[in-house]
């Protein structure tokens, strides 16, 4: 098989993986396999989703989906922000049955400015939605983001970690493949009467 075949192959395997999990086939796979190799990439997918997928279990979507977020800000990706700002909103509506405080809009406007700037938004919107526990993980995830050393302190550092280098390979190959926003990577993606009462309570919102 040809390396352009090994590329499609690996591309349709991902694809599919993210159709079944999550109900699209995401657009980030293509840049992935064409960045990391067909082999590495789903190497990489292999080594690091098991590990996400338990975080989410752990510390649940939300919280999970906010810390996501933080860094991709952080980090300046509009793909990743985009779809973790949706998911966020997705997890925080089907949990609490009201918005996050902050839009996607407004969500966006954040990214690529200083990270105090960052972290002091996302405390206040978490804050301001309940989510006090929140600020910690939130302060801990932008500073192990932005310094060079990342090795973890204790036991809730170990998921914060691998969500940085996770996250920070996947903006990295977003951003360079130029991908343009897509839709939310959580299971909830699929409950389509989730989205459209979130549609329509966003559309109302001021």
């Amino acid at each position: 098989m040809g390396t352009g075949a090994l590329r499609r192959c690996a591309t349709a395997m991902l694809e599919a993986i993210g159709e079944r999990r999550w109900g699209y086939p995401p657009r980030l796979m293509a840049p992935a396999v064409a960045q990391l190799g067909p082999v590495g990439a789903l190497r990489w997918f292999a080594w690091n989703m098991p590990r996400y997928e338990r975080t989410i279990r752990n510390l649940g979507e939300v919280r999970t989906h906010l810390l996501c977020l933080a860094i991709s800000l952080v980090n300046d990706c509009e793909y990743c922000t985009h779809a973790y700002a949706y998911a966020l909103e997705l997890a925080y509506l089907d949990n609490h049955g009201r918005l996050f405080p902050l839009g996607a809009r407004t969500i966006g406007a954040l990214r690529g400015l200083p990270p105090a700037v960052i972290r002091h938004s996302l405390v206040e919107a978490t804050q301001r939605a309940g989510l006090h526990v929140d600020a910690r993980w939130l302060d801990r995830t932008i500073e192990m983001t932005v310094t060079a050393d990342r090795r973890p302190t204790d036991p809730d550092d170990v998921r914060i970690a691998h969500l940085v280098r996770m996250f920070s390979r996947l903006n990295a190959i977003a951003i360079a493949g130029r991908i343009t926003p897509d839709e939310a990577p959580t299971r909830l993606n699929k409950d389509q009467a989730l989205k459209m009462r979130y549609l329509t309570m966003r559309g109302g919102a001021t």
